[in-house]
């Protein structure tokens, strides 16, 4: 396990990435003192929280996760035969 402070994680982001996918895990220091753990996801506890767990499933191509400002694909409304369900639910209520 390798220990890197805030500011060289900052710099040198890409190679403690690629580190992490390699399997190391990386404690990550603010001024001596551990902060953090950078891990692969590959590697999943059993007691990992939710967002964690969500994203090792994005990971695998299971899931994906919502994107901020993403716009809905237009709605395109289904023909069907028949009365229309509104005024069935609405006879069926009477």
């Amino acid at each position: 396990m390798q220990r890197v402070g805030v500011k060289e994680l900052k710099n040198k982001l890409t190679y403690y990435l690629n580190l992490a996918k390699g399997g190391d895990n990386i404690i990550v220091t603010d001024r001596g003192m551990p902060v953090a753990i950078l891990h692969s996801l590959d590697i999943v506890e059993k007691e990992a929280g939710l967002e964690e767990r969500l994203a090792v499933l994005a990971k695998q191509g299971r899931i994906r996760l919502p994107v901020k400002g993403a716009k809905l694909a237009p709605f395109k409304p289904i023909k069907a035969r028949g009365r229309p369900a509104s005024k069935i639910i609405i006879e069926e209520r009477r």
